[in-house]
Parts: C-alpha cells; structure tokens; sequence
C-alpha cells in the first residue's frame, strides 16, 4: 500500500505505549477505513477487519480510565482530558486501535471541557448509534474500526457542519504531524 501504515506506531511522548497498527486485521466483518498520514492527509481507503478482543483482552491493553470510557461508554468529568486545550497540529487517533478519527484542523474550542470537532477527519471512519436517555435522543459516536465509545455528537456546533463531536480525551491519542511519517 503506498499510503500504508507504516510509522503508525509513532507515539505522541516517550511516556506511552505504541499505538496499536489499524492495518492489523481483526476477527470481525470487513470494514473500509481511510488511510491518513499524521499530518491530516488522507491516503487511500483500506479494506480491513474490525477488531474483536474479550474484555480480559481490552483490560489488559487499556488503562483503567480508557476501559471505563471506551468498552463501559464511560465518560471522564469535564476540564480533565489532557486534549480539552490541547491545540497542536497532528491527528487523533482511536486509542485501542490506531484508526484516524480527528484532524486537529477541525478542533474548536467549545467551552463545554471535552476535546470538540466541527467533523470527523472521514466520516467512514467512525459510526454512530442513536439511543434514547430519558426522553432525549443521543448520537454515540464510534470507532468503526474497533467499536470504542469516543463521546457524542450534538446540532449545535460551528459552521460549516453546525455539529459538535465531543468526545473523551481518554478515548483518543494525539500524534503530532510530522513531516517523516505517514500511515
């Protein structure tokens, strides 16, 4: 693959575990997923498996907090996240499977404590579940690469989308953009 993944196990500080590679297939039905260089370039789409662990397997891989929020559908407290302020250039990336979620040209500042996007950095890479909590319509934004809760997605955001991703800063890692690597 031209744009493949290689340098995707770049990590973002010398203090955190290598980001697991997205090119790796997993047990479950095939999903197309666009490629994406740690700059926020896209690439090409790539056809890979979706990621399938027991939960002992997730344990085992994540932090505690990471679990809680992305297996359980946790979310962290608000004005926590290492991400809220956080405005360097580079991607976020899905923390239990590497996939290219966030360009960090499409953050805002939302005031609300939680890491926002006005959109994703390809709609095919994520997908969405709505569900009803106490006579409210929410919209679950996931990693269709591997199912991990990443946070919501609200009508009220800035243009030229009018959406607002908030999602957990847990539920991600940033990689700086760089001019050597690429997924």
């Amino acid at each position: 693959m031209p744009f493949a993944f290689a340098g995707l196990m770049a990590l973002s500080s010398t203090d955190e575990p290598a980001l697991p590679d997205v090119a790796v297939d997993g047990l479950g039905d095939h999903v197309t997923l666009t490629a994406f260089s740690d700059s926020g370039d896209a690439g090409e789409e790539v056809r890979v498996r979706r990621l399938q662990k027991t939960e002992e397997e997730w344990r085992r891989q994540l932090t505690a907090p990471e679990f809680a929020v992305t297996r359980r559908q946790g979310t962290e407290p608000p004005y926590t996240g290492r991400y809220d302020r956080d405005y360097r250039k580079g991607m976020y990336r899905c923390v239990c499977c590497g996939n290219a979620l966030f360009r960090s040209t499409e953050k805002f500042e939302s005031g609300t404590g939680w890491p926002s996007f006005w959109a994703p950095a390809a709609e095919m890479n994520l997908r969405t579940s709505t569900t009803r909590v106490m006579l409210q319509e929410r919209v679950e934004v996931l990693c269709r690469k591997c199912d991990a809760h990443l946070g919501h997605v609200f009508p009220d955001g800035p243009a030229p989308t009018g959406l607002r991703y908030c999602i957990n800063s847990v539920a991600l890692r940033f990689v700086a953009a760089s001019n050597s690597r690429s997924e």
